[in-house]
């Protein structure tokens, strides 16, 4: 057995432990914000961190109404440009704490009067000691090259960070967010057998839409680094303007379709691509019947996870809906007979500038 899939399925005590940990330091941060709340927030991160920044930016403005950029850490390390940070909240994040770009872009905000939030699994790392703010995510040192419980981890604290923000995040649902993740681990046999159909693919599509956009991304660099499979990612909208072109019949295409706001343009693109006879498999819960429905193949999470009520319908679903994609990676990297521990040419720790 891998430690990838070891590490999988270690998320909901992680997840809880992580929430429970960082409710305090949230609250802090929530009481500053009351009396000085940033005009602008920009992300800063890499890899697997850089699409948990990703959902990141559409979580802090959905639901803050602050505008959010990701940041060019080059601008920094390569063209030594001089940017101004006043009244910006900047948030690092990274599992080691340890990448050399991304700590810079938080030395240079906190020196240019930025408030800085450091995310980290490393409580000793230099992002936590740059960082006037810093989180931890408590799910333990991870083994495995490709990150899971890191990033899961990753998204709950920006969910926490939202709510400090003044976000309309209600405290007891994301306490049940480690609940719904066991319930999508409790799918692994079946997401075992889905994976087989799919051992000789050596090129794939996944698409996701707003909350669940860093999902696809997430998702491709699993099938990237551990398959060995060129991944493509999209929004359903870029896939349009010109890469759907690609698809021909038997193109393997996984989408992320909850119900709600996205489903009408998930939906769209998932008849268009079933036209195109694509090899299509949903990722998708029992709050969207339609996209079980409509799907050969489908992966539906046994919980009501899009509500009426919760703005947006599909607030938490991006966590129970990554876990299945990440089970999905790890089994198809076993029946191809590839450790997902250890990919060719990759290390734990990167270091760019």
């Amino acid at each position: 057995m891998s430690k990838m899939i070891e590490e999988i399925r270690q998320q909901p005590a992680a997840l809880e432990q992580t929430l429970r940990g960082q409710i305090r330091a949230a609250g802090r941060l929530r009481r500053q914000f009351e009396t000085r709340r940033p005009r602008l927030i920009i992300l800063a991160a890499r890899g697997t961190s850089d699409n948990a920044a990703t959902f990141g930016r559409y979580l802090f403005e959905i639901t803050t109404g602050i505008p959010v950029s990701l940041a060019a850490p080059s601008i920094f390390t390569l063209y030594g440009a001089n940017v101004s940070f006043r009244e910006t909240l900047v948030i690092a994040i990274s599992q080691s704490g340890e990448s050399t770009d991304t700590n810079l872009v938080l030395e240079r905000a906190r020196n240019g009067g930025a408030t800085t939030v450091g995310i980290t699994n490393e409580p000793r790392s230099a992002l936590a000691g740059l960082a006037e703010y810093a989180f931890l995510v408590r799910s333990g040192r991870e083994k495995s090259v490709a990150a899971t419980k890191t990033y899961t981890g990753q998204l709950l604290v920006l969910y926490l960070l939202a709510w400090a923000l003044g976000a309309r995040i209600a405290l007891e649902d994301l306490e049940r967010i480690p609940e719904h993740a066991a319930k999508a681990l409790a799918l692994e046999p079946h997401i075992a057998a889905a994976a087989e159909r799919y051992t000789f693919i050596d090129h794939a599509l996944t698409v996701g839409r707003g909350l669940n956009y860093s999902n696809a991304l997430e998702f491709a660099l699993k099938l990237m680094e551990t398959c060995y499979v060129v991944a493509e990612r999209f929004s359903s909208a870029d896939l349009l303007h010109g890469p759907i072109a690609m698809v021909e019949s038997s193109f393997p295409a996984f989408l992320f379709t909850p119900a709600g706001v996205t489903w009408p343009a998930m939906r769209h693109m998932l008849a268009k691509l079933q036209s195109f006879q694509a090899e299509t498999l949903v990722i998708t819960d029992q709050s969207n019947r339609e996209a079980a429905a409509m799907a050969p193949r489908a992966i539906v999470v046994p919980a009501k996870l899009s509500r009426r009520g919760v703005v947006p319908d599909d607030l938490y679903t991006p966590i129970p809906y990554v876990i299945p994609a990440q089970v999905f990676a790890a089994c198809l990297a076993a029946q191809k007979g590839l450790d997902p521990d250890r990919p060719r040419r990759l290390s734990k720790v990167t270091r760019t500038l």
